[in-house]
């Protein structure tokens, strides 16, 4: 038997660029953050029959899929077994239908003798990406609290009743998924894998997308697909003419087992003059030193794709002042991203007057910041991080009046009124809702006192807990420093082994984990 195959991709949060990453246009500054969803791929038990895959999401109840893989010639057809317990998962059969096609075009050997075994398929997610409930009159779960969890939360519901916090669940477990995949049948390695840029990861990336539009039955922009691949980066997406053949091909995934896929997913495949590539820009980004994003889950709840129809119906009728606030918010984005930008380099030009710098400025509110007197190094470190907040307060006041011109809530008002008393407090840089907004999450950027008594995001929670129109519950995710989707050793996880081996995990009481 093989050692397992054990793959994660973190969530993300599109600090800029809602909207706007729709259009090739313009760009989008996505951050990728330290939590994870974690697939694991090992031979199937021998409850697991040859040519049979087993898929189970523990966490839940009754999330377990069997599927069956029938080769015949070129073809590969995935088919969902009447045994499975649960309802038909979408994501999980389009990633295996469609990943096996591509896998039988470079390795069929390795194909037919992997399935032979039976695959047995376990998926799991650091708590972040789910609402952590808590009982009536229970404080709302902090950071501190959040942190003494076990990993891996069961969550005693089934998968149609979770309530997500909106960091990119589908894209982090797709990208998982396939990647995972393609290690287990050969045809990518853990060596191309680990290079940013190698044409390993890039394939990852591609079939990933393509996965991922299917699932979900449009083309999206893809940043967060990019963001659980790639990391943080700056985003400019990829011309959705590369899979518009592929999107015509009717909902039943049995129509993909003879559909090659290889020429349109894979990198190295030659370009004709009148085909269409894979052409989304990454530009690899990180805030700067001393910056911490902080993530909030905010009990409200919004339909993203609802908000973008209404906004894309807008824009089409009102081009000319679509135009317009379009090239402002861009303007506005690129100068936060600048800015952020030049805080790293003035770190590594002194850092000993950065530190200073930040040290003094967390004791005093953003707004205040223009008026510090200093001089040198530290004025220009203080304007920069002056910069920071002054593009991000006149991006969520274009972003409101998109909103407003398109009859939707991108930043409701009660998302106003938090992030208003948020980004008040000393020592916190600027805010916002991530994405396309609504009322269901917020970001905000505080800087990082070495004095814990007064640390800014100390202040941010206690606005949270005082806040009385919403249930405001803080994330531990931050910002991910790794280059995306990562190979992971089983062993090397605290919990992991724990959550996919245990019978009836997700009816298990946390606190006895």
């Amino acid at each position: 038997m093989s050692a397992p195959i054990v793959v994660s991709a973190p969530g993300k949060a599109l600090l800029a660029g809602g909207y706007l990453v729709l259009d090739p246009a313009y760009s989008g500054l996505v951050i990728s953050v330290s939590s994870r969803f974690y697939t694991v791929i090992r031979d199937g038990a021998p409850s697991v029959r040859p040519n049979e895959i087993y898929v189970r999401s523990p966490q839940f109840i009754d999330a377990t899929w069997k599927y069956t893989v029938t080769l015949e010639n070129d073809d590969v057809l995935v088919s969902e077994s009447p045994h499975s317990s649960s309802n038909r998962n979408r994501f999980v059969h389009c990633a295996l239908q469609l990943t096996l096609k591509l896998v039988s075009e470079w390795n069929p050997k390795d194909l037919a003798y992997f399935l032979s075994r039976g695959l047995d398929i376990a998926a799991v997610a650091d708590n972040d990406f789910y609402t952590q409930k808590h009982e009536p009159g229970e404080a709302c779960p902090s950071i501190a609290s959040l942190s003494g969890m076990p990993p891996f939360c069961p969550l005693n519901v089934t998968l149609s009743d979770v309530q997500k916090t909106g960091m990119g669940s589908s894209a982090a477990l797709i990208t998982s998924i396939v990647s995972a995949l393609l290690l287990k049948f050969g045809v990518i390695s853990k060596e191309g894998f680990a290079r940013r840029d190698g044409s390993d990861r890039v394939l990852a990336h591609n079939t990933a997308q393509l996965v991922h539009c299917l699932a979900q039955g449009k083309v999206g922009s893809g940043f967060d697909v990019s963001a659980a691949v790639f990391g943080s980066h700056i985003y400019t997406r990829f011309d959705p003419k590369i899979l518009a053949p592929l999107m015509d091909v009717t909902e039943d995934f049995s129509n993909f087992a003879h559909i090659p896929l290889r020429s349109v997913l894979d990198p190295s495949t030659a370009v004709g003059q009148d085909k269409p590539t894979w052409n989304s820009r990454v530009i690899p980004f990180q805030l700067p030193p001393l910056v911490r994003l902080v993530l909030a889950d905010v009990a409200g709840g919004s339909s993203t794709p609802s908000l973008v129809r209404k906004v894309n119906e807008w824009r089409s009728k009102n081009a000319q002042d679509a135009k317009q606030l379009w090239t402002s918010i861009d303007l506005s984005n690129k100068s936060l991203v600048d800015s952020l930008r030049e805080l790293s380099s003035l770190y590594s030009t002194d850092t000993e007057a950065y530190e200073a710098a930040v040290h003094g400025l967390t004791f005093l509110p953003p707004s205040e910041w223009a008026e510090v007197g200093t001089s040198g190094a530290q004025r220009a470190i203080t304007q920069a991080l002056y910069g920071v907040y002054q593009a991000g307060q006149a991006t969520r006041i274009l972003m409101r009046k998109m909103g407003e011109n398109a009859g939707v809530d991108i930043e409701p008002p009660t998302q106003t009124e938090l992030l208003n008393q948020s980004i008040a407090q000393a020592g916190v840089i600027a805010g916002g809702v991530p994405g396309a907004g609504g009322d269901d999450a917020i970001w905000v950027l505080v800087l990082e006192s070495k004095d814990a008594s007064e640390a800014p995001l100390h202040r941010v929670e206690q606005v949270w807990r005082d806040f009385k129109q919403r249930t405001v519950t803080p994330l531990l995710a931050t910002q991910s420093m790794d280059i995306g989707a990562r190979v992971e050793e089983l062993a090397g996880i605290r919990g992991l082994e724990r959550a996919i081996t245990t019978e009836d995990y997700a009816k298990s009481p946390a606190k006895l984990l």
